[in-house]
């Protein structure tokens, strides 16, 4: 009996060891799939619950153990979708503290995350714009702030995107920095660029945040202070990386590229630099920075990336975090347990309970101990034989089940393989299909590269096209710059020339005077050979007398002799006394003639002088007489050059005045046949006025061209003249063309041709203008003719509302108030067949839309019904009580301007409910937009607001006709705007909305999408600005041809 309970013992004990180990591992195979589920919603949640708990309105900094929770479930998923999820139902558009712990969450995430976070992050780029776009309208607090910090986040998406060599956290090895540039000069450039924009939003949140405090107050030691400092931790380690990063790509590129071209960059580098450094410094001085994390200090100076060897005295910034016992949010770690299945079964509490009820608390710790059963009765052991007999049979039968839920899970497991053998050949297809399409890829790339070499072709001759381009601009510059040398030279040619007739004036004057001299010293050498001739003559005279008297004496002295000889015999006495007496008088007589040569040679010493200095005279006047001669000669010769140089210079600037005037002409006529000159438009009255005003000045043009052929000095007025005549031309021309746009087909084609012609006329005698010999014969009749005809036809097209005869104008208001209520009428009745029709053939959402639409385009005809009646009620009491004895035609003929105001107000009405009726109808049937609806509503009520103010202008202020008016205006406006909302209202029902899912899309297709998608943006915005511009140019020529039609600028009438 022993032995049999001994053996029954050793077979349950044998069992009781393998149960532990087969229990679980069936419980887990038979609910594996609910298992996973139960773990992945248990992970949901916990996800959800750290989310929560990290992400809250209160103004606090957000807690690392929550922040470090939500890191490790992106780990745990390989993605951030759990916590997009969970972020979606927030809500973030309406509490700012809310969106702005947001943000620093998903800094954290993008940072220290999955690297698969910024990728399921960019499907919601969309939103996160949005809400910048909606906090940027805040100007202060914590709306400003989360604006600023989502376009950071924004933009670190879109680097790490466009350059995913780059981790979250930016931090990289030299080696990689180089890798990613893959040792391209081009690639360098443009991420320093980028990395500037990077750097630029972290400096802009780090201004924000420090604006946003009061530094004079220790508000790091505050929650809410904390709670707008804590972000900065993220921003501080960002920018320390790409400061380090910026400088090493800017010492590249400055090995690369030449400084001049780098010069942008480095202008950029200095300003962040400052920024950067001063924002580190007041950073590492608050209390609150200073337990969490050591700020780097940035050198004095920036580097100086001039010089190469600068590089090695560079030190990247480190920034040292302590350890998490030094932070005050510093807690218990989260269980692991709660984050990582460890896959270990346990034993079930079940069985456990149920062997301790089989043998104790003591049999449990060591089951197979009889020492402590000796004393058991044998009743008692019978019954727990059986009792284990029992138990061993529901054990076996438990087993059997076991092993049947074992086979019924291998035969899954062979389907699985099955499924996954099937899987592994459609991959192994994909896996051909992607050698195929690499395959095709690689010729995809080949032809870009050829495409690329192709690119680059065409962008040397574009530059080529551009240094040309430049060349000729260049030499246009040049030949401005000899134009208005020409000019200056001309101005000082004039200057010269009045100069050289003063000169020429002086020196007629000088030479006037030179004949003057030469004919006073030709006097005076004629004065003096008569007075030597005449004092010769007296000399001679005086020596003949001498001689003369000489030879009387010596008669005297031989008759003398021969009385003495005779008288010898005289007293000897009386003639040695005559003999005395006679020679002294002899020596007297010698003495004397000696006297008289002497004077003789000194006056002929004194004649020779004087004909020595007038010969001398004589040369020096005959040289300066020679030397004036020439110099009036030269100036002459010089007179002569510039006089024909200041021709030419006056006919090189007829020329140029031809030529410019003729551009303006040929850029008149090439406007014409520009299709976007199709929409302007011009009125019959302003043409008209073009046309007299080129008449008149045609007629100038001839007298100024008459001038100058009689005299070619007067060659200002004839270049004023030509330059007018051109503008004036080029602008018929245009305006003719913009005129023919609103008239009938046949009248429009015969303006076209006749401003073309005209056209044609101006630029052949432009041409004949041109020529010197061909001044003269340039007739300008074809061209007036040609003018004269247009004038003609714009008073034939002027509108037949200005020549109107008094009397008829009352028959014409009665005509269009009746006019416009017809149209009314006419437009409420359509829209009633419309509606009934939709009712016939449309259902669900689509007669819901149209049947609103359209009551709500019956309500604003039945406010317009009732805004004319009123107008007309008003009008009848407005002629009753200004007419006074004269009849109703009288008194809209006396207030004319008026009338005719009131005519314009009926029409646009009665034209605004016909044009909208037909909008309606397109939008109905489904081919019209609804845009066009709304802008004909905009357009009722414009009207109606001109018709009320057109109808009240002469009414009495209190009328009670003008308070209905007023009243049904009121009408109208709240119609339009129910129009407008019903509008609106459909498109937003009927109109789908596309999904953006770029999720099966590569990076290539994604990149290039977004370059046709910025490539469409940039069109639109392109088009929009042009059709703005349009809009306006239409609504300026709108209101002039108005006030042409209406007669506004006409004050002929008053008020009353």
């Amino acid at each position: 009996m022993f032995k049999l309970l001994m053996a029954t013992m050793d077979r349950v004990k044998s069992s009781m060891q393998q149960v532990p180990n087969a229990i679980p591992k069936v419980i887990r195979r038979t609910g594996g799939a609910n298992s996973l589920e139960l773990e992945k919603e248990n992970f949901e949640r916990g996800q959800a619950v750290s989310i929560n708990k990290a992400i809250n309105t209160q103004e606090v900094a957000v807690k690392e153990k929550h922040a470090r929770t939500c890191i490790l479930g992106t780990h745990h998923e390989k993605g951030a979708h759990t916590f997009w999820a969970a972020v979606n139902r927030l809500p973030l558009s309406s509490n700012a503290v809310l969106c702005w712990k947001f943000c620093h969450v998903f800094h954290k995430l993008l940072r220290d995350g999955h690297p698969n976070v910024i990728k399921d992050s960019m499907r919601n780029k969309a939103d996160l714009t949005d809400m910048s776009r909606m906090w940027g309208h805040l100007s202060e607090g914590y709306g400003k702030l989360c604006s600023i910090y989502l376009k950071l986040l924004i933009t670190k998406m879109e680097f790490h995107i466009k350059n995913p060599r780059f981790p979250g956290n930016l931090q990289m090895s030299n080696r990689q920095l180089d890798e990613a540039g893959e040792n391209d000069v081009n690639n360098f450039f443009q991420l320093t660029v980028e990395m500037f924009d990077y750097l630029e939003c972290e400096l802009n949140l780090f201004l924000g945040v420090f604006s946003s405090l009061d530094m004079s107050r220790s508000v790091s030691v505050t929650a809410a202070g904390q709670c707008r400092l804590a972000p900065l931790i993220q921003v501080i380690l960002d920018s320390s990386h790409l400061y380090d990063y910026t400088v090493k790509l800017l010492f590249k590129l400055h090995s690369c590229l030449p400084a001049d071209t780098l010069q942008g960059h480095r202008d950029r580098f200095q300003e962040q630099f400052k920024k950067l450094k001063s924002l580190f410094y007041r950073s590492s001085n608050l209390q609150y920075f200073k337990r969490l994390i050591q700020i780097p200090q940035l050198p004095e100076n920036p580097p100086n990336f001039l010089r190469a060897s600068a590089l090695s005295e560079h030190i990247s910034p480190v920034v040292v975090i302590p350890a998490e016992s030094s932070s005050p949010e510093s807690e218990h770690m989260v269980e692991t347990d709660d984050l990582v299945d460890t896959d270990i079964p346990s034993l079930p509490a079940a069985v456990e309970t149920k062997f301790d009820d089989l043998f104790g608390t003591s049999a449990a710790i060591d089951p197979f101990n009889f020492n402590s059963q000796n004393g058991m009765r044998k009743e008692d052991k019978d019954r727990l034989i059986e009792q284990l007999t029992r138990e061993i049979q529901a054990l076996k039968e438990e087993l059997e089940s076991f092993r049947l839920e074992s086979g019924r899970l291998c035969q899954v497991l062979r389907g699985r393989v099955s499924e996954l053998e099937a899987e592994l050949a459609e991959q192994s297809h994909l896996r051909l299909q992607a050698l195929g399409e690499s395959e095709f890829l690689k010729a995809e790339l080949d032809d870009l590269r050829r495409v690329r070499e192709d690119t680059e072709k065409e962008q040397r001759s574009l530059t080529e096209i551009e240094k040309k381009a430049q060349a000729n601009e260049q030499r246009y510059t040049k030949l401005k710059e000899k134009y208005t040398e020409l000019v200056q030279s001309h101005a000082d040619l004039l200057r010269k020339n009045a100069e050289v007739t003063r000169q020429v004036t002086v020196a007629q004057a000088a030479q006037d005077e030179v004949e003057d001299v030469r004919r006073e010293m030709q006097e005076k050498v004629k004065a003096a050979h008569e007075a030597a001739d005449r004092q010769e003559r007296e000399q001679m005279e005086q020596f003949q007398q001498l001689q003369r008297e000489l030879v009387s004496s010596r008669a005297e002295l031989d008759s003398l002799k021969t009385s003495v000889a005779s008288s010898q015999q005289a007293s000897s006495e009386v003639l040695s006394t005559q003999l005395a007496a006679l020679q002294s008088e002899k020596a007297e007589l010698v003495q004397s003639l000696s006297k008289v040569d002497a004077e003789l040679a000194a006056q002929g010493e004194e004649l020779e002088r004087v004909q020595s200095s007038l010969a001398t005279e004589r040369e020096s006047g005959v040289k300066t007489a020679e030397a004036l001669q020439n110099q009036l000669n030269e100036k002459e010769s010089r007179e002569q050059a510039l006089e024909s140089q200041l021709v030419a210079a006056r006919w090189s600037s007829l020329q140029g005045a031809v030529e410019e005037a003729e551009k303006i002409i040929q850029d008149s006529l090439a406007r014409i046949d520009d299709p976007a000159h199709i929409s302007c438009t011009s009125s019959a009255d302003y043409l008209a006025s073009r046309c007299q005003a080129s008449l008149d000045c045609i007629d100038r043009l001839h007298s100024a061209g008459d001038a100058f052929i009689a005299d070619n000095t007067g060659v200002s007025e004839l270049l004023r003249v030509v330059t007018q005549c051109g503008h004036l031309v080029g602008d018929t021309i245009v305006q003719g063309s913009a005129t023919s746009h609103m008239v009938p087909v046949e009248q429009a084609d015969a303006l076209s041709e006749s401003v073309k012609t005209c056209g044609a006329e101006a630029l052949a005698l432009l041409g004949r203008m041109k020529q010197q010999d061909g001044l003269a014969a340039a007739d300008d009749g074809k061209l007036k003719a040609v003018l004269e005809a247009i004038l003609a036809t714009a008073e034939k097209l002027r509108p037949r509302g200005l020549e109107l005869q008094q009397g008829e104008l009352g028959d014409l208001v009665e005509q269009e108030m009746a006019a416009t209520s017809a149209a009314v009428e006419s437009a409420a009745a359509r829209i009633e067949e419309m509606l009934n029709k939709s009712r016939a053939v449309d259902t669900g959402i689509k007669m819901e839309v149209n049947e609103r639409i359209l009551a709500s385009c019956t309500e604003l005809m039945r406010a317009i019904k009732e805004l004319v009646l009123s107008s007309k009620h008003l009008q009848r009491d407005i002629v009753e009580s200004g007419r006074g004895a004269a009849s109703m035609k009288e008194f809209y003929a006396k207030n004319s301007r008026w009338t005719e105001g009131l005519i314009s107000a009926s029409k646009a009405v009665g034209w605004g409910a016909t044009v909208m009726v037909d909008a309606a109808d397109l939008v109905v049937q489904g081919k019209g937009k609804f845009e066009e609806l709304m802008v004909c509503s905009h357009e009722i009520a414009a009207s109606t607001a001109q018709l009320v103010a057109a109808s009240k202008v002469k009414a009495d202020k209190d009328s009670g006709n003008l308070h209905r008016l007023q009243q049904a205006s009121r009408g109208v406006t709240q119609a339009t705007a129910a129009v407008v909302a019903s509008t609106k209202s459909g498109k937003s029902q009927i109109e789908e909305k596309d999904t953006m899912d770029f999720s099966s899309m590569t990076l290539t297709q994604i990149k290039r999408q977004e370059m046709d998608a910025q490539v469409l943006v940039l069109e639109l915005e392109t088009r929009l600005q042009k059709e703005r511009e349009r809009l306006g140019e239409l609504r300026k020529k709108h209101y002039l041809l108005a006030g042409v039609a209406e007669g506004w600028g006409d004050n002929e009438e008053g008020t009353g």
